[in-house]
């Protein structure tokens, strides 16, 4: 039976390092706040006998005149280097008391360091213990993650939050600069939540953003322009599931760029169009495993609207996160009023709404297909006219089918902020949003430009001047609107 003192070995080198003595290696670490600590005396022999990088970068590197050894670390702060160092000595760490922001520091300069062990423990303990900051984050994190090859089990929990909420990347203002290893790790998902056709327009428009020389209209391209994309795409193509795409999608997708694809595949996808039952000598990927296929985007509130990813970022701008939530949505959003339901009229917003405060309007335009909408924090009142004043309210358009991104714009704290105003059939958000009327039946409603909202939510030939009547061009009327309360779970 061996015996393991352990313990006793951890603290005598611990003891070693805060001594100082017989140190013959002096490590700097970068740190402008704390320019007069940063200076670590160390022992070569444990740091060459714990880890390979400092074996290497010693060799490498001269005694000085006074016998010792100076290696230069600028990338990594006081902070995270008192936790390697000792670390590396005792075999110890404790991250409890930590900041997330600062594991994560530690993980990337445990990384740059080799430290194998200690990357391992660092992904295990982000992923099981503090998820939900790594899905607030979720960007940076992403991208940091495919840029290091030995982050894999933060990759694999990106990978699961991608393949559930695919827009969180495909609809990012970032897409097009997502490395093509990252990108290809989506497409080999079988469980990717998206539509065979949508994920192929998006690698195609990866691949044009790649080769912006690219002409606009696809009828001027040339031979070239095709075998340019193709090369750009070489490695996302065999991941596509061709066989997966509905007839039309593969007549209005496909067929346009059939260049890109090899001869045999693109006859083979021809023959399956044509006669299914036809044997083809491609192979076949098995289709993705989509669920709810009879209503994928539908949510679980029952919105004829709105989809799940439209209310974790409405949630996200309620609370003013700087990126959408993913999952875990703290807000539970209560149906009051459908327009197909309940009538379109302002007065029956009124009479249902009144007294309820924290109040999401969701409105789909006629004949755009536009998602605009806005958050009152305020109680409607049924009986009474007021002009409010708040920085909590804010307007917005969805992305949709038509269009990629959000927007999203804040009241500024003017005296009109929100305009309750049962007297005269109609609601506002200042100017920038004005809703008269039957909502339906009448073309009265409108967006101005506003000091209200600085940032117009709807195209420039939808937006009338400040301070005018609103233009013929500005003026709508809805399909369906919904009206939403908004409650903390």
């Amino acid at each position: 039976m061996t015996t393991q003192f352990y313990a006793r070995l951890s603290n005598d080198l611990t003891q070693l390092l805060e001594s100082g003595v017989n140190c013959d290696v002096s490590i700097e670490v970068d740190e402008e706040e704390v320019p007069l600590v940063n200076i670590y005396k160390v022992h070569s022999i444990i740091l060459q006998s714990r880890n390979p990088y400092f074996k290497k970068k010693f060799d490498e590197i001269n005694f000085n005149e006074n016998h010792v050894k100076v290696l230069k670390l600028p990338n990594i702060s006081v902070k995270v280097f008192n936790i390697i160092i000792k670390y590396i000595y005792s075999g110890k760490i404790s991250l409890e008391k930590l900041e997330n922001s600062l594991i994560f520091d530690l993980l990337i300069a445990s990384n740059e360091l080799e430290l194998d062990e200690l990357v391992e423990h660092l992904q295990s303990h982000l992923v099981n213990d503090n998820s939900s900051w790594l899905r607030l984050k979720f960007a940076q994190i992403y991208r940091t993650s495919y840029q290091v090859k030995s982050f894999k089990i933060i990759q694999d929990f990106c990978s699961n939050i991608i393949a559930k909420n695919p827009n969180i990347i495909f609809g990012s203002e970032n897409f097009h600069s997502l490395p093509e290893d990252a990108l290809i790790s989506i497409l080999k998902q079988d469980d990717l939540q998206l539509d065979e056709g949508k994920i192929w327009e998006y690698v195609i428009e990866w691949g044009k953003a790649k080769n912006p020389y690219l002409p606009a209209n696809l009828d001027k391209w040339t031979s070239e322009n095709f075998l340019s994309l193709k090369e750009t795409l070489k490695g996302c193509l065999p991941h596509i599931r061709y066989f997966s795409f509905s007839k039309k999608d593969v007549v209005e997708k496909i067929y346009p760029y059939q260049q890109l694809l090899e001869h045999q595949l693109f006859s083979d996808i021809t023959i399956k169009f044509i006669t299914p039952t036809m044997p083809i000598s491609s192979i076949v990927l098995p289709p993705r495993k989509i669920l709810n296929t009879t209503l994928p985007t539908r949510n679980t509130f029952s919105s004829n609207i709105i989809t799940k990813e439209h209310v974790l970022e409405i949630s996200s701008w309620i609370d003013k996160k700087e990126t959408p939530y993913i999952e875990n949505n703290p807000y539970e959003f209560k149906l009051l009023v459908r327009g197909s339901r309940d009538g379109f009229d302002v007065k029956t917003i009124y009479n249902i709404c009144d007294k309820v405060s924290k109040t999401i309007i969701i409105l789909k335009v006629k004949g755009t297909e536009e998602i605009l909408g806005g958050y009152n924090p305020f109680e409607w009142e049924n009986n009474n006219d007021y002009a409010k004043n708040t920085k909590e309210s804010f307007i917005y358009s969805l992305n949709t089918a038509n269009k990629k991104n959000s927007i999203l714009s804040r009241a500024l704290n003017y005296y009109s902020s929100v305009l309750n105003s049962p007297s005269n059939l109609w609601l506002s958000f200042g100017c920038a949003l004005y809703l008269k009327g039957n909502l339906k039946t009448e073309e009265s409603c409108y967006c101005m430009r506003s000091n209200e909202y600085p940032i117009p939510i709807r195209s420039g030939e939808f937006i009338s001047p400040y301070l005018s009547p609103p233009s013929v061009e500005s003026l709508f009327s809805v399909e369906e609107y919904e009206i939403f309360k908004i409650f903390l779970k």
